[in-house]
């Protein structure tokens, strides 16, 4: 009976040994660090000492014991994967959302450039045709061609093909076209014609009055003329 419980208690310190990471008590784990010769012998002090209490643990039981010591160990494994993963899943939520920032910033930059690129290029077409106006001596009557030269003159060279093709469109370049059933009048059938009175009271007669007021309207509702042309296509008026 002696040395049976001597064989048992050398195979249960055996195993305790070699299980020094994680048995330190009857159910309880421990971690003990690699490459350390004083927590070695400690962690086989331990077993040792765990030996005596394992050895009075009926054979039956000792199985048990072992599997909540692994139980344990599988659970603390869990749960620092657990924390790895969320720590994870942060910092790429927060590396997302400063790309978003970082792109709504160039856009809204992108948007305020191209804003203030066609403010000035309205301002300076106002400047041109309020300038280009005088330009051009007054005539009892004009022809297609001459109205054409004067606003190839007036509007900007990138911006004259449109500006051209809604005239077509709108009095084939009369300037004294009068819609029978609206009243609509000139170049641009202004409805009513008088409001052509802001770029000046001779528009009436001067074509070139006309166009001024023709490109003002287009920069300042549509911000260009071809902006305006293409609202042109998709409706049918501007």
């Amino acid at each position: 009976m002696l040395e049976g419980n001597r064989v048992s208690r050398i195979s249960v310190r055996g195993f305790a040994v070699a299980s020094a990471t994680a048995v330190t008590a009857v159910g309880s784990v421990v971690g003990v660090a690699s490459g350390s010769t004083a927590q070695s012998n400690d962690a086989e002090a331990t077993a040792y000492e765990t030996t005596t209490l394992l050895a009075d643990i009926p054979a039956g039981q000792q199985a048990q014991v072992q599997t909540a010591s692994l139980t344990q160990q599988a659970d603390a494994q869990a749960i620092a994967a657990d924390a790895t993963a969320k720590k994870a899943a942060e910092e790429a939520a927060r590396k997302a959302a400063a790309e978003t920032a970082i792109k709504k910033k160039e856009a809204a930059e992108q948007a305020a450039k191209a804003a203030k690129e066609r403010a000035e290029a309205k301002k300076a077409a106002s400047r041109d045709a309020a300038r280009s106006v005088t330009d051009f001596p007054v005539q009892t009557s004009y022809t297609v061609a001459q109205i054409q030269a004067m606003a190839q003159q007036m509007v900007p060279a990138g911006q004259f093909q449109c500006f051209s093709n809604i005239v077509d469109h709108e009095s084939s370049w009369n300037y004294q076209a009068v819609n029978a059933s609206s009243g609509a009048y000139g170049l641009f059938q202004a409805l009513p014609g008088s409001k052509m009175a802001t770029a000046g009271a001779d528009w009436r007669t001067n074509p070139a009055t006309q166009i001024k007021w023709g490109l003002n309207y287009m920069n300042s509702r549509y911000g260009s003329p071809c902006e305006a042309w293409s609202f042109w296509q998709a409706n049918h008026w501007y």
